[in-house]
């Protein structure tokens, strides 16, 4: 109230001020800023105390072996003699827009693939569609791999040309019957979330969609994108419009038909 220091709604149960009498405090407040230096002194060390420690490398053999003997397939983590590991990471696509992608290339073949061919890269055609609801693809990747080069990798396997800015990955979880999501920075290692949570996917899975950030990226978009954004919601409004119309007419001929009714009743 006094020095007006400002923080995150989660960061709070973590500052700890070392605050002084009011008088000293405005003595040392700079116009430039509204911290108190003395004041505050204390409060990069309580949020760096809070970062837990990286885990040893017998943790995390631990925690693969454990995590290993919960797996039902064949889809195991294998542990590096540096301390990093491999594994698999199921990803679902939830994506309500479409996705622009070369238009007359055949899929990538797996000599494509080991050659690492960009096939997108030898047209300029352009042509969008929606993948399928839900779809789900697999990646094999390493502790160190982030959020960012996860979605990255699963844009280039589907050959989707559009900004990686424009999506994002999600951690899904399953608790007392509720679904809860939550949007991972994009230098979060999903791996490493992975392991901690077990192979069970009820307790954790990954989800990629939109960047819903509230503020949409217009510049992020090409002309045709928006272009083709703009005939969508066109059809959508005129779909709309033919549901309302469809509707209040069914009612006005039911009416009809109640008046003519009540007309033909003596009395």
């Amino acid at each position: 109230a006094d020095c007006r220091y400002t923080c995150h709604q989660e960061c709070r149960s973590l500052i700890r001020l070392d605050c002084r009498p009011l008088d000293q405090c405005q003595s040392q407040l700079s116009p430039e800023s509204t911290l108190l230096p003395l004041c505050s002194q204390n409060v990069t060390q309580a949020v760096e105390a809070a970062k837990p420690e990286p885990p040893s490398i017998q943790e995390i053999k631990q925690s693969i072996e454990r995590y290993n003997a919960k797996v039902t397939n064949c889809l195991l983590m294998k542990l590096s003699d540096d301390g990093t590991y491999t594994g698999f990471i199921k990803v679902h696509l939830k994506l309500r827009r479409p996705v622009t992608v070369p238009a007359g290339i055949r899929p990538q073949s797996i000599y494509d693939a080991l050659r690492e061919v960009n096939l997108a890269d030898r047209t300029d055609k352009r042509t969008s569609f929606y993948l399928p609801l839900d779809a789900i693809k697999q990646l094999h990747i390493s502790s160190t791999t982030t959020v960012s080069e996860v979605i990255q990798g699963l844009l280039k396997k589907f050959m989707v040309v559009d900004n990686p800015q424009k999506f994002a990955l999600f951690k899904e979880m399953r608790k007392d019957g509720q679904v809860l999501l939550q949007k991972l920075p994009l230098t979060e290692c999903p791996l490493y979330l992975r392991l901690l949570a077990g192979p069970d996917t009820d307790a954790l899975s990954f989800v990629l969609k939109e960047n819903e950030t509230g503020e949409v990226e217009w510049d992020a978009f090409s002309i045709p994108e928006l272009q083709n954004f703009l005939m969508i919601l066109d059809k959508e409004e005129k779909d709309k419009i033919q549901q309302v119309q469809r509707k209040y007419e069914r009612f006005k001929q039911r009416l009809q038909q109640t008046l003519k009714e009540a007309r033909n009743k003596p009395g």
